[in-house]
């Protein structure tokens, strides 16, 4: 029986990629992944019982600042507190915004840790402004080409009027 070195390169190369095991564990057609989303979340339901976090309710969104000058929203979240433990949980949807994006009604939120991000926004927003304007100026409203109060007192006719009574 002859030897093809390039058959055994197949061969080697599709059992390495399906095998689950050792050298003598059984052959199988594919990995199967398993996902344990349900135990991870009884392991932190459990831990959250011993830490004693209760609901906060009423919570209407949650921003949480980064450093770099961008934001984690979460809209209607979920929010757990325990205080003894320093400890607050926050679960629901996040979303990564930046700070101009939220800036109209997050304004009361900020302190003095953003103060420079807000002065990079500013600055952005009054670079622009005069460039705009430039350009703008044309389109806005176009010139009068004659005076309409002129021609109203040349007329004089007040003819076609109808009488007020």
């Amino acid at each position: 029986m002859p030897f093809n070195p390039d058959k055994l390169k197949k061969l080697v190369a599709k059992n390495n990629s399906v095998r689950t095991g050792g050298k003598g564990s059984i052959r199988r057609k594919k990995k199967t992944v398993r996902k344990n989303l349900s135990h991870d979340d009884k392991r932190l339901t459990n831990t959250l019982k011993r830490l004693n976090v209760r609901d906060i309710p009423a919570i209407e969104e949650v921003n949480l600042f980064k450093d770099d000058g961008t934001v984690i929203h979460f809209a209607s979240p979920k929010v757990q507190a325990s205080i003894a433990a320093n400890t607050y949980v926050v679960s629901g949807n996040a979303e990564n915004k930046k700070l101009q994006d939220l800036l109209p009604g997050i304004i009361s939120q900020l302190g003095p840790d953003n103060l420079e991000h807000l002065k990079k926004i500013y600055s952005s927003y009054s670079n622009e402004a005069p460039e705009n304007k430039k350009e703008d100026d044309d389109d806005d409203v176009p010139e009068l080409e004659q005076n309409f109060e002129d021609a109203t007192k040349e007329d004089g006719d007040d003819d076609d009027l109808p009488e007020l009574v």
